[in-house]
């Protein structure tokens, strides 16, 4: 597909549109084993699978907002999405259709209205999931949404592991495991917490960046995030047309690469060599004038020559197949 060059520098940064303009774009996971990129789009409840070699696209619907999607460790043909409040369990092999589902657990019940939105798993298999609050006419009402941590073992009542949260979003682990990052959007920071990957558990807490320092020349939200080898930060900027690449350890800005649509949602590394930086985007908040500025808006987008390679993404080691009691469609 096309190409856009993100530098002036011809060596530098280049985009490529892997996918057509696809709605809302967002929550990329590279599964190696599979030489797949999942995504999903969030309102059309649609769970997608890029094929890297084939470059086959295939999808599944499921009923409701979809977000985010995590493969099982032991099951590569398992994987577990966010519906809604909901955690489901889902068969599929990223080509054919659609097996079995099971809702797992659902959680903030106290908050109808609320939705997961971003979430990985940790090294341990751990799923570190966060909601969105109510949103009215594109207004996330404050203080309604959580991280959760879920276990093996707390899957029924999932561990609140930051409260108080608007729109729970990017997050990364160090190289060392031994930091955790993450954004809730409108605070416009990122914030590290030390790390406990024996006991799961996080302490602490200081702004590692913050956008407001660099507001006179970046806009956008910060939206999903990655992180490099070298722990550097990739911020997906809802709104702004970029993601930025941070150094946490300095709260600098390290580089600005210009994605050709506005709304960039999430960023992950895959490809076999793990250098690829996979960029999904939305096109549901532009107006018909606005489509014509961005008329990618809304596909998945590959960032090549970038000299960096990214963390292995991690698997959910959660369930091994979907439970024989209390199945469900969703």
């Amino acid at each position: 597909m096309c190409c856009f060059r993100a530098s002036n520098n011809i060596d530098g940064p280049s985009v490529w549109q892997v996918t057509k303009p696809i709605g809302h774009a967002e929550e990329p996971h590279w599964d190696g084993r599979k030489n797949i990129l999942y995504f999903v789009n969030i309102p059309a409840g649609e769970v997608y699978a890029y094929h890297y070699h084939s470059e086959i696209l295939k999808k599944i619907t499921l009923n409701g907002n979809v977000s985010p999607v995590v493969p099982s460790r032991r099951n590569p043909n398992l994987l577990l999405v966010g519906v809604n409040r909901s955690i489901v369990a889902v068969e599929w092999d990223g080509k054919n259709k659609l097996g079995d589902r099971a809702v797992l657990t659902t959680v903030s019940k106290q908050f109808p209205g609320s939705r997961f939105n971003d979430g990985k798993a940790d090294k341990q298999g751990r799923l570190w999931w966060g909601t969105i609050g109510v949103e009215i006419n594109l207004v996330v009402n404050p203080d309604q949404a959580f991280l959760y941590k879920i276990t093996k073992h707390n899957i029924r009542d999932p561990t609140i592991a930051i409260s108080h949260v608007t729109n729970s979003n990017g997050l990364a682990w160090n190289k060392a495991n031994d930091k955790f990052y993450y954004i809730d959007t409108p605070t416009l920071k990122v914030v590290e917490y030390d790390y406990s990957d024996e006991n799961g558990t996080i302490s602490g807490g200081r702004t590692a960046f913050d956008l407001n320092d660099y507001k006179t020349n970046i806009t956008g939200l910060p939206d999903g995030m990655t992180i490099d080898d070298e722990d550097n930060l990739y911020v997906a900027l809802y709104g702004g047309g970029a993601i930025i690449k941070v150094d946490p350890k300095t709260g600098k800005l390290l580089n600005v690469i210009a994605i050709p649509s506005r709304d960039v949602t999430s960023v992950m590394f895959g490809g076999p060599n793990l250098d690829i930086l996979f960029v999904t985007t939305s096109k549901v908040s532009l107006t018909p004038k606005e489509l014509l500025q961005w008329p990618a808006a809304g596909s998945v987008f590959a960032v090549k020559n970038l000299n960096a390679k990214g963390l292995p993404a991690f698997t959910a080691d959660i369930i091994d197949s979907i439970p024989s009691r209390g199945c469900g469609n969703h």
